[in-house]
């Protein structure tokens, strides 16, 4: 993939043939923000992409920093031996060096249109270059978010621009007078200039500089969280509301249930006829206490003690309804009334007759005796 980024330049001076020369930082680790369609990835808004530092710092690397063609802004093209004559208006030396975050080059511009456009205030620099990358997201040493990796950085040509992606730290210096003292042995605080980068908010180019795209990419990624946070809050809210819509129904469902098992005074008294009737023909058939007992449990109870258990051993219950229903047909049902005023009346009898009988064996035996005096 072929990208550019911009660099500062410092130690400028002018040599007796007019050509500018100059040191120049002109890469550095860490993250840079790029546009996702800029990488291919036009589904993503912005990309931060990260070079580690044993990326820009490998020998290939920075072998590709070195006689390197410059040029006046990018060419639409890299640079080759078939276009150089086209677009090189300089190049670079082969005096690659590095600290622990920027690799600084010597470069010439030799053309006078270029060198007069440095002087009217383009300063800034900016490497084209190919590269991998790989799309693994991290965090860096220095807890920075990033959302893939530079990988095989090959520089190809360096180019003069008015603002460059890496920011004013990487540009050319302002030149100084013969025999003053080189900058690059001695390096001064950069001058705090932030260069201008556009960035797609919602749809919008915003034209802002360094900090503020990097205030609008953290916002986005605030608000990208926001949003995944609110999407997880709210599948849980639709869970806990659909669970409780189904208690709520088995709630109504259970109560509508009961209401139904619930009996009218009319249905409540049939139901009393109907046990009284089957507890009188069960004790017409057998009498014996059938309190607590089912209707099913009622019939089998006195089936069984008039027939016995083989007579409805794994007989279903309609069949034992059946059984009793003969049986009480040909049984006569006992009224309750009747058998205990019967009992009374027989008891009363009894004693009636067995003072009777008390006095008729007295009058026998005195009768008895009279005959036998």
């Amino acid at each position: 993939m072929y990208l550019t980024d911009n660099v500062p330049v410092s130690a400028v001076r002018r040599t007796a043939d007019g050509y500018l020369v100059a040191d120049a930082f002109v890469a550095r680790t860490g993250i840079q923000t790029y546009l996702g369609e800029e990488l291919g990835r036009p589904d993503l808004l912005n990309v931060r992409l990260y070079r580690p530092p044993e990326e820009v710092f490998s020998d290939a690397t920075l072998r590709s920093f070195a006689h390197r063609p410059m040029t006046n802004d990018h060419p639409p093209e890299q640079v080759n031996a078939q276009n150089w004559k086209k677009y090189a208006v300089g190049q670079t030396g082969d005096e690659v060096v590095h600290d622990k975050t920027r690799v600084r080059v010597p470069l010439v511009l030799m053309d006078q249109d270029a060198i007069a456009d440095y002087e009217a205030g383009k300063r800034e620099l900016s490497q084209g270059y190919s590269s991998e990358i790989d799309w693994t997201d991290g965090v860096t040493p220095e807890g920075e978010p990033y959302d893939a990796v530079q990988r095989n950085i090959r520089n190809n040509h360096l180019a003069l621009v008015k603002h460059g992606r890496a920011g004013s730290q990487f540009r050319i210096g302002d030149g100084r007078t013969p025999g003053a003292p080189d900058p690059s042995a001695h390096p001064q605080p950069q001058e705090n200039h932030m260069s201008d980068k556009t960035i797609l908010v919602d749809g919008l180019s915003v034209v802002t500089n360094d900090a503020g795209a990097q205030a609008i990419t953290k916002l986005q990624a605030q608000l990208k969280d926001a949003q995944t946070a609110a999407g997880i809050a709210d599948v849980a809210h639709q869970t806990t509301v659909a669970a409780k819509d189904a208690a709520i129904a088995k709630v109504e469902a259970e109560r509508d249930d009961l209401k139904a098992k619930v009996l009218s005074d009319a249905d409540l008294d049939k139901r009393v006829q109907e046990r009284g009737d089957l507890i009188g023909k069960a004790k017409a058939v057998h009498d014996a206490d059938y309190s607590g007992k089912t209707d099913a449990e009622v019939r089998k109870i006195a089936v069984v003690a008039k027939l016995g258990d083989a007579a409805v051993a794994g007989k279903p219950d309609a069949y034992i309804e059946a059984r009793f229903d003969i049986l009480a047909d040909g049984a006569k049902p006992r009224d309750p009334v009747v058998v205990a005023l019967g009992d009374r009346s027989t008891h009363r009898q009894n004693v009636q007759d067995n003072g009777y009988s008390a006095s008729v064996a007295g009058l026998d035996y005195r009768t008895a005796g009279q005959k036998e005096a």
